[in-house]
């Protein structure tokens, strides 16, 4: 009997549910401090997971959910620059 694959799970920072992790974006904040959306989901630096949905994508900007969870201020221009990429997605 083959060995079932287990699916890792990850947290939204803003709807908090937990889903697999392919299912969602994940936001990444590099060494020097540069923060991006790593659709290869394998950049190095400190990770924080999204749903791939407009409300969570609005409730990350209206809350400011990105300077929770990295423990830093985040520009505005990274969270416009977020909404582009995903509705350009």
């Amino acid at each position: 009997m083959p060995k079932e694959r287990k699916i890792p799970m990850r947290t939204c920072i803003a709807c908090r549910e937990e889903k697999p992790k392919r299912d969602m974006l994940r936001i990444v904040k590099n060494a020097a401090g540069e923060i991006a959306l790593d659709f290869s989901g394998k950049l190095s630096g400190r990770g924080a997971y999204i749903c791939d949905s407009a409300d969570c994508i609005k409730r990350l900007r209206k809350y400011r959910l990105l300077n929770k969870a990295f423990s830093a201020e985040v520009p505005e221009e990274v969270y416009l620059g977020i909404e582009e990429a995903f509705g350009a997605k």
